[in-house]
């Protein structure tokens, strides 16, 4: 997901797919556990992801703060 097309989404959104990535994070993680190694560049991905939401939910709560 690209960070544009993140940024135009609303807290209670950004929020649902932050929720679905970590969701998403856990089955990927066991699978790998489990010796499948498919979704090694998914888990990648989805970590980026994750972290791109964190950052742009943390952008919107600094700018809420400082108006």
């Amino acid at each position: 997901m690209k960070s544009d097309k993140v940024r135009d989404l609303d807290e209670n959104e950004l929020r649902r797919q932050l929720h679905e990535a970590d969701e998403q994070m856990f089955r990927l993680n066991f699978q790998m556990s489990m010796g499948q190694m498919e979704g090694l560049k998914k888990a990648r991905a989805t970590r980026k992801d994750r972290a791109r939401i964190h950052t742009i939910l943390r952008e919107k709560e600094l700018a809420r703060e400082t108006k």
